[in-house]
């Protein structure tokens, strides 16, 4: 009688739709640079005044990989893929702003809205030009 690998009989769970698991991933990053970010201010005496600039350097980077995610999970159509990654990223962190601290669509968050399209359009065509 042969052994059974257990490992084989438990079900794998993989995301098959691009655009989610490239947000999986998306916010995944942001969590990672997130907690680095708070371990960098509390163990350092950097000011806070610089925080912007890192969430929104953390922001693009996380949205660079969940794009590049989405358009080699699409193989193809990689900057619409990874752009749509990066608008519902904003979205989500928009509604999160919104509802937690009443913060409202100014030029600044459009900003970001670029950026992050931008960002997520730029990896989305690179993860489908790495897909060959």
């Amino acid at each position: 009688m042969m052994p059974v690998n257990p490992m084989k009989t438990v079900s794998q769970v993989r995301i098959t739709s691009p655009l989610f698991s490239g947000l999986v991933y998306s916010f995944s990053m942001m969590t990672i640079g997130t907690i680095v970010t708070s371990l960098f201010l509390l163990l350092t005496s950097t000011q806070e005044s610089s925080l912007h600039t890192l969430t929104t350097i953390i922001h693009a980077v996380s949205l660079f990989i969940g794009g590049w995610v989405s358009g080699k999970r699409a193989g193809n159509r990689g900057w619409y893929h990874g752009g749509m990654v990066g608008v519902f990223y904003f979205i989500l962190i928009f509604l999160v702003g919104f509802l937690a601290f009443d913060a409202g669509l100014n030029l600044q968050s459009l900003q970001l809205l670029g950026i992050l399209f931008a960002s997520g359009a730029l990896g989305g065509i690179l993860g489908v030009n790495t897909q060959k």
